[in-house]
């Protein structure tokens, strides 16, 4: 394991009082998560930890961006960063593909959701996943601008990359349709739903619409805007989702500041306005805790898709406690159980820093160990639970990959915007976000 380092920061907001030593600690123990934990093997990172556990193809995507924060933190070299990623890629790269429903790792260039955690193949009779694909896809990317050196590893890293990105086939995905299909099963075909209504598939249909060998139409952009559920909640008007994580996911790599698409402009703000009065409206809601939940006030919050207790150990019959589940808040859908998830405030940091950062501070002082350890913020916590014994409070024993992510690189564009810049240089995502019909800001600077 990476040891912490003294490294300080500058506030980017004077009104937000900076424990320096903290946001350290939470980079380097959250990126520890990606670096130690990945396959020995095939270099996969695992879904959760330490429960053991499938791995995901959109946290394997998280941490090939890591491992570049860890180059520029200082917490790897450049060498054995470039040496992970072309070990990732290549495993990407010649594990068999086909339509055959096991001992094959995608299919059309799309991965499936999760991989066996040993063989690296497809793990049970999960999905081919559009979005888990192009939150893979993300990271590779990253690391194909990021690796620009001429050693031989740097290049084959951009090979490898460009390769898989232009394997992936988004068009056979629309299915013949206006919007992209979820997923597809060798067992019964395309998943009968669609990409609609706000949420994280912005990365994804960028992706798609900058690819130069298998496009989507420029309308597609449009065609998906038009199911947005823009409204008023919590006192503030902007595109309603209930979890936080559909407003920081694609934000993580495409910085939206200043510039807009149609549907932006016609509201007058941009999509990072947004996600800044989606953390807010999130804060609000779980301020007023309408129902009453344990430990919720201005610096405990925080409702997103994460880990839950479930009903199996608690004692208070009269309340219903979920399991893994999309929790949120919106206008017309609200899923509380009083079970916070530090990932919400993390993934949000760059929005909004002078709500998000003393929340994270104070769910690990008040908190300590039992919510912030090895790897950082373990997923989720829940103040309401009476367990059986007569203690109370229920605290998650693992860490989640794709709730790590968010949190390990939202703090670094947070800092830095480092993610935000290196992909501004990526001609496919610009290409995909001129396509969708964005203007303004950095996009028409880089014309």
């Amino acid at each position: 394991m990476i040891q912490e380092s003294s490294y300080q920061v500058v506030a980017k907001d004077t009104t937000v009082k900076i424990d320096s030593a903290f946001l350290d600690s939470l980079s380097l123990k959250t990126f520890n998560y990606f670096w130690d934990l990945a396959n020995a093997t095939n270099y996969q990172i695992p879904d959760r930890y330490p429960t053991p556990a499938f791995s995901s193809i959109a946290a394997t995507g998280f941490g090939l961006t890591s491992y570049l924060i860890g180059v520029e933190r200082g917490y790897v070299t450049r060498e054995e960063a470039a040496q992970r990623v072309v070990n990732t890629l290549l495993f990407l790269s010649n594990s068999p593909k086909g339509n055959a429903e096991s001992g094959v790792i995608g299919y059309h260039g799309f991965f499936y959701h999760f991989l066996d955690q040993k063989t690296g193949l497809r793990f049970n009779d999960v999905e081919l996943s559009t979005i888990d694909t192009g939150l893979l896809m993300a990271g590779i990317l990253s690391c194909q601008t990021y690796f620009d050196g001429d050693s031989e590893t740097e290049k084959e890293i951009r090979l490898l990359a460009d390769s898989l990105y232009r394997n992936v086939e988004w068009d056979w995905a629309m299915n013949g349709n206006k919007t992209m299909s979820m997923g597809w099963h060798p067992e019964s075909g395309f998943i009968d739903s669609q990409w609609q209504g706000y949420n994280e598939a912005m990365i994804l249909l960028v992706l798609a619409l900058g690819s130069p060998t298998h496009t989507i139409a420029a309308e597609s952009w449009n065609e998906w805007t038009k199911t947005y559920d823009w409204a008023s909640y919590q006192g503030v008007e902007y595109i309603n989702f209930a979890p936080l994580f559909a407003y920081q996911y694609s934000h993580m790599y495409i910085d939206f500041k200043g510039i807009k698409d149609a549907y932006m402009t016609e509201k007058g703000i941009d999509y990072f306005e947004n996600s800044r009065r989606a953390t807010y409206a999130n804060r609000s809601y779980c301020i007023s805790n309408p129902a009453g939940f344990v430990g919720y006030n201005n610096n405990v919050w925080g409702l997103t898709a994460c880990d839950g207790p479930g009903n199996d150990f608690k004692a208070n019959p009269n309340l219903s406690f979920m399991g893994y589940a999309a929790r949120g808040a919106a206008k017309y859908n609200v899923v509380d159980d009083g079970t916070i998830a530090p990932t919400a405030a993390g993934g949000s940091v760059p929005f909004a820093p002078e709500i998000c950062i003393p929340a994270l501070q104070a769910m690990r002082n008040k908190y300590g160990e039992k919510i912030y350890s090895q790897f950082g913020f373990k997923d989720a916590f829940n103040l309401s639970i009476i367990n059986k014994d007569g203690t109370t409070g229920w605290f998650d024993v693992d860490y989640l990959g794709i709730d790590q992510g968010p949190i390990v690189i939202q703090l670094e564009n947070y800092r830095n915007a480092f993610v935000w810049n290196l992909m501004k240089k990526n001609p496919y995502i610009v290409a995909g976000l001129k396509k969708a019909g964005f203007k303004g800001g950095w996009l028409d600077e880089g014309k």
